[in-house]
């Protein structure tokens, strides 16, 4: 289904990257007390998470980040921030080896991971077999998240579900971050990238994980990737088993889990985003009956800021996403 969306961006943030990069820049959330647990993964490797708790009560919310990113990036905190004081628990997942601490395998995430995302679940739905939960994912997070509702089907009791600014269709994705300003995020996400390869491969060294040390230094020398492609192709095909970068695009991008969706599910894209073009959008025949598509005609890249006044900006989808809990809350038998 496709929705109307009411986002109007703020008059002073129009443009697709100030709107992007606003939040990463200038964006002070307040502190919230979080819990932070770590699960030992079917694999032996481990994955942190970062609760905000009221009581044992209360719904809970799963979060994912997106590339780079972790329980601290400043959308995560804003929205945990919200969601406590609407009476939710919230999760955070940090994926593996972004929660401040290299995981102990070679192996970390990638836009089509979801195992770590099905054993947390598993995990909280064991411990809490009647508690309400549901999950949103960002960017990357949001890919692992739609292709996880379409692979899962109906074995999953969710009660909601969201996802903001998903790279749908991960080469398209990676073709539009090698032209014009875009190529600005693409060289910042390629350092981290680049830098995390080589500053594991010595950490896991170090603790006498030698196999899965060499395993990083045998992906070869970083130093000339500088697209997606390039790296997909060197790194994650090779760490994950992919014939190819083309192959890992292919099997991962989560547009074509969209129909397998049975969770009633909010996806929130902006046109302007400034990581994908429009062709990455759905029809309204790839979507599950179960699948609302909102399209904004502005948003930038997971910021959908609005508001007159500089000095207070918006973040609307702490507005949005859990008006879209509450309705779908209310209307489940659990709760």
């Amino acid at each position: 289904m496709l929705i109307t969306s009411n986002f109007k961006p703020a008059w002073w943030l129009t443009n697709p990257h100030l709107q992007t990069l606003y939040p990463n820049l200038y964006r002070k959330v307040p502190s919230i007390p979080l819990n932070r647990e770590r699960l030992i993964t079917p694999d032996g490797d481990f994955i942190d998470i970062d609760g905000c708790k009221k009581n044992g009560q209360q719904p809970i919310i799963i979060l994912l980040h997106g590339l780079t990113g972790s329980s601290q990036s400043g959308y995560i905190k804003g929205l945990q921030h919200r969601l406590a004081k609407q009476n939710f628990r919230s999760i955070a997942l940090n994926f593996r080896g972004c929660s401040g601490e290299y995981n102990h395998s070679s192996r970390c995430y990638h836009s089509g991971e979801t195992g770590d995302i099905d054993f947390l679940y598993r995990t909280l739905r064991e411990r809490e077999p009647d508690t309400p939960i549901a999950v949103i994912g960002f960017s990357l997070g949001g890919n692992v998240l739609l292709k996880w509702l379409g692979e899962q089907n109906d074995n999953l009791d969710l009660f909601a579900a969201a996802a903001v600014s998903v790279p749908l269709v991960l080469g398209v994705c990676a073709n539009k971050l090698d032209t014009g300003f875009s190529k600005v995020y693409r060289k910042n996400l390629l350092t981290e990238l680049k830098d995390y390869i080589h500053l594991k491969r010595d950490y896991l060294q170090q603790i006498g994980h030698h196999k899965e040390a060499e395993i990083l230094a045998n992906i070869g020398d970083l130093t000339s990737v500088n697209s997606f492609w390039q790296y997909d192709q060197q790194v994650i095909a090779t760490l994950y088993d992919f014939a190819s970068a083309e192959d890992y695009y292919q099997q991962s991008s989560s547009r074509q889990f969209l129909r397998a969706i049975t969770t009633p599910t909010l996806i929130i894209q902006a046109q302007d985003d400034p990581f994908m073009t429009p062709d990455v959008l759905p029809t309204i025949d790839e979507l599950s009956p179960t699948v609302q598509l909102e399209v904004t005609p502005a948003g930038g890249h997971v910021g959908f800021i609005s508001g007159n006044n500089p000095l207070k900006p918006q973040y609307w989808l702490e507005q949005r996403l859990p008006e879209f809990l509450q309705q779908h809350l209310s209307s489940t038998s659990h709760f």
